[in-house]
C-alpha cells in the first residue's frame, strides 16, 4: 500500500469523520476538513488531531468559499507537496414539503452539495493534473436511482445534480490519469447526523397547509417508514471501509460506481442501467478511452 495524501470535504462528523479516521487507520495522510476549525468545530478537531498514531490533521475549509478552498489546498501542497486523492463528502440535508422551502432555501442547499464540490475541484485539480495521477471519490445517495421518500425533494435534487456532475467530470479528467469512484450510501437513520441537523422549511404558512390538509403527521410517517426498511444492523461505518478500500486499490483497477445500501432500495439496479446506457454512447461515438483513467505518470 503507498500512502496516500488525501483530502476529505464534511470531515467533522457523520461519513466524513468515520472517511477521514478509517484512511487513517489504513496509513494514509488525511486533511479532515471542515468549517470554523478555530469555533464551533473545536472540539472535533481536537478529537481527530489527538488521535495517536494517526497521520489525521484538521483543516480549515468551508466548501461554500472559493477563497477557502483555494487557501486550503495550498497549504496541503506547501505541508505535504500533493493531494493524491480528494472525497467529496461535504453535505446538508433539508425536510419537509418542497413548496414550502423558498428559492434561497434551494439555492442554498445546491450551493453545499453541488456548487461546494466545483469549488474544490477547482482549487484542488490543477495540482492533481499537474501530477498527471490522482483519485476523485465522490459520495452520492442511492435517491438518484433508488427509491426515494417525499419531503426530501431539496437533497436529493441536489444529489442528482452532483452525482450528474461526478459522471461528467469523470469523463473530462481520464485523459489527465485521474480516476473517479461515485460511492452511493442508501438510507441510514442512524450513525449520522443528517435528520437531526436537517434544514426546515422557512414558509410556515404554506408548510402549515400541508400539515392541517392532506398530508397531516405526514413528516413523522416518512420517517417511521424510511426507519422500518433500514436494518437493525446496518452500520454507516461500511460507507467509510469502501472508500478505504477503493483508495487502497491499483491504479486503473477501481470501480466506477460502489453501493452500500443495507435498505437496498433498488439504486444498484438503476445506475447499472444508466451507467450502461452512457458508456455505450462513448463507444457508440469513439471515445472509449474516456471511461479508464490514462496512466501518464
Amino acid at each position: 500500500m503507498t500512502k496516500k495524501i488525501i483530502l476529505i470535504t464534511g470531515a467533522s462528523s457523520g461519513f466524513g469523520r468515520l472517511t477521514a479516521e478509517a484512511l487513517a487507520c489504513a496509513g494514509h495522510t488525511v486533511y479532515a476538513s471542515m468549517r470554523d476549525v478555530a469555533g464551533r468545530n473545536a472540539a472535533n478537531a481536537a478529537a481527530m488531531a489527538a488521535i495517536e498514531g494517526l497521520d489525521l490533521r484538521p483543516i480549515e475549509l468551508d466548501v461554500q468559499s472559493e477563497a477557502s478552498a483555494e487557501a486550503a489546498v495550498t497549504k496541503i501542497v506547501a505541508e505535504s507537496g500533493r493531494i493524491d486523492v480528494l472525497v467529496h463528502n461535504a453535505g446538508h440535508m433539508m425536510f419537509g414539503p418542497a413548496e414550502s422551502f423558498t428559492p434561497e432555501q434551494f439555492a442554498q442547499q445546491y450551493d453545499v452539495n453541488v456548487l461546494g464540490t466545483q469549488r474544490v475541484n477547482r482549487a484542488a485539480l490543477p495540482v492533481m493534473r499537474a501530477a498527471k495521477q490522482g483519485l476523485l471519490v465522490w459520495v452520492s445517495s442511492s435517491s438518484s436511482a433508488g427509491g426515494t421518500p417525499p419531503y426530501l425533494s431539496p437533497y436529493f435534487a441536489a444529489k442528482a445534480a452532483m452525482d450528474a456532475l461526478a459522471v461528467q467530470y469523470a469523463r473530462e479528467l481520464s485523459r489527465w490519469g485521474i480516476e473517479t469512484t461515485i460511492v452511493v450510501p442508501g438510507a441510514f437513520t442512524k450513525g449520522t447526523n443528517h435528520f437531526a441537523h436537517s434544514g426546515s422549511p422557512a414558509d410556515a404558512a404554506r408548510l402549515a397547509e400541508y400539515e392541517a390538509g392532506p398530508y397531516q403527521g405526514f413528516g413523522a410517517q416518512i420517517q417511521e417508514a424510511f426507519a422500518a426498511i433500514v436494518p437493525d444492523d446496518a452500520d454507516v461505518s461500511g460507507v467509510a471501509e469502501r472508500i478505504v478500500e477503493v483508495v487502497d486499490m491499483p491504479f486503473g483497477q477501481r470501480p466506477f460506481r460502489v453501493h452500500y445500501d443495507p435498505s437496498e432500495d433498488g439504486a444498484d439496479v438503476g445506475f447499472a442501467v444508466l451507467d450502461r446506457v452512457r458508456a455505450e454512447m462513448l463507444h457508440r461515438v469513439g471515445m472509449s478511452d474516456l471511461l479508464k483513467p490514462a496512466i501518464l505518470a
